[in-house]
This record gives C-alpha cells, structure tokens and sequence, in this order.
C-alpha cells in the first residue's frame, strides 16, 4: 500500500489539478481569518472550508489516472488497494492543507479566552471531522459510483453543502461547537462528531472499493 500511495501522490502533484482547490481554499481562508478574530471562530470557518476541498480533491484522485495506467495497476495490486489510495491520498491531502489553514489560525487569531492547548486540540479534531466528512462526499460522488463528470460535480456541490447544513452531519456539530465555545472560551469538538465522520468515512471509502472491483 505504501508504493501505491507514493504512486497516486506522485500522481496528483504531477497533475497540477490540486491547484484549482488549494487556491480556492487557500483564499477563502484569507478572507475570513484575519488577525485578531477570536482563534475558535476562525478554526471553524477554516474547518467549514475543507468540506468542499475535500470532496473536489478526492474526486481529482480517483480520475486523474489514465485508464491504461489504472488497468495496469488494477491487475498488479488489485482494484481495491488501488482505488483505496487514491482515496487515502485525497484524505491526506486535505489533512495537510487543513494543519495549515489551522496553523495560520492559531498564530494570528486572538486565542487568549481559549489558551493554546485547547485551541490546538480543537483544531485538530475539527480538521480530521470535516476532512473525513468532504472525503466521504467525494468517495460517494466520484468514479466508479459517479461515470459522468457534469453529475459528479453536482452531486459534490450538493453533498458538500448538505453536509454543512443538515444537523446530523458531524461536520456540521463540529464546527458548530467551536463557535458556540467562541462565545464561552471553552474550545470542546465533540467526540461523537469525531466517531460518526469516520465511520461515514469509511462506509464511503468501502462502497468505492466494492464498486471499483465489481467494474475492474
């Protein structure tokens, strides 16, 4: 598994497609983290941001291999392993963009009514919800499940926001409780939240695989 997640890595940077998200990212958190604002107000805002990173980077995971080149490694390592990479690669690379975003956030935001620690912590645990949470939107609405490209991005888009506004989505309560906990300093990620996105996370991941070797 390690040789074919640095092959789909190597993949997505040689691509350059991660850029087309990173920069949409990079300036959404621009505009609304700025120094000053209270660090549980602005972890939140970033961690919102990488629903919709996250889906649209899985998604360029799982179609930026020609398809010679997947039938080639499909019949080396397996459609399953393969197509788990590349969703994993999707994943890390939204946890790293996201430990960014939240790295700028704790340095500039005005984290004194939360202290470092626990704003640290917070910031880790609404990373890892809204990450697995884009990251099963992008597994559910990306190849094999989703052929059509046009219908993918459609179906992303409307996870992704359902995934930020309906009450049971973890992203949802994770972000909500950080800026509840901006008005009481009390920086708590419930971990339920934690729980259910990765549980989403890899029933999403796990009906990917089943349908990438059903097609093989």
């Amino acid at each position: 598994m390690t040789a074919l997640l640095r092959y789909q890595g190597a993949l997505l940077l040689r691509s350059q497609r991660w850029l087309a998200p990173f920069v949409a990212y990079a300036a959404f958190v621009a505009v609304g983290v700025r120094p000053g604002d209270p660090v549980l107000d602005s972890l939140g805002y970033a961690a919102a941001g990488l629903v919709p990173f996250a889906a649209w980077l899985v998604r360029i995971c799982v179609t930026s291999e020609p398809g010679a080149a997947r039938d080639c490694a499909a019949a080396a390592a397996g459609p399953v392993r393969v197509h788990a990479a590349a969703l994993l690669t999707g994943l890390a690379g939204t946890l790293l963009t996201g430990a960014l975003a939240a790295g700028a956030a704790l340095l500039v935001c005005d984290g004194a009514a939360t202290g470092p620690g626990a704003a640290a912590v917070a910031a880790a645990l609404v990373t890892a919800v809204c990450a697995l949470t884009g990251s099963a939107v992008g597994a559910l609405t990306g190849r094999p499940l989703v052929r059509r490209r046009g219908h993918g991005i459609l179906a992303a888009a409307l996870g992704s926001l359902l995934a930020l506004v309906l009450a049971p989505s973890p992203a949802r309560g994770a972000v909500s409780a950080l800026v509840s906990g901006a008005r009481s300093g009390t920086a708590e990620v419930p971990l339920t939240a934690v729980a259910v996105a990765l549980a989403l996370a890899a029933a999403a991941g796990t009906a990917a695989c089943l349908a990438a070797a059903r097609r093989g």
